[in-house]
């Protein structure tokens, strides 16, 4: 595959997203609440729970967008229709395009293990959160 058919990097707003997941699972919620008493510390654990659950459904909606990617076609389709057509005109369109196809979709999927990964470090954060604010109303 040649240096022209690699897929770009993440975008800016992906890894702004991933900077955004990362820094979020580095809150220690004891520590944020640390020395916060009453109306102060109801807020401070609503800021920060709705920040929480705000970057999850930005992930969600990117996680949904990169599946759609993902399963959207089949790279590969081509080997169903016979060597004579994978080999017109030399094959190397053919071969070049398959392979572009592939690497997007790897890209796609790694972009989506990423944020996987992160989402499911933070997620449990957010049921913390959402426990201790819960305990608030009783």
């Amino acid at each position: 595959m040649s240096r022209g058919t690699t897929p770009p990097p993440l975008s800016a707003d992906d890894e702004a997203l991933l900077t955004r997941l990362r820094d979020l699972a580095l809150v220690d919620l004891d520590a944020l609440l640390a020395g916060a008493q009453g109306e102060q510390y109801a807020q401070l654990l609503v800021a920060h729970a709705e920040d929480v659950e705000d970057a999850l459904r930005a992930a969600r909606g990117r996680m949904t967008e990169l599946v759609r990617a993902v399963s959207s076609t089949d790279p590969l389709a081509l080997l169903d229709a016979g060597y004579a057509t994978r080999a017109r005109d030399g094959g190397r369109e053919a071969a070049e395009r398959v392979a572009r196809r592939l690497a997007g979709r790897a890209q796609a999927c790694r972009a989506l293990a990423r944020l996987d990964d992160l989402a499911a470090n933070l997620f449990p954060r957010l049921v913390e959160a959402d426990r201790r604010r819960a305990s608030l109303g009783s």
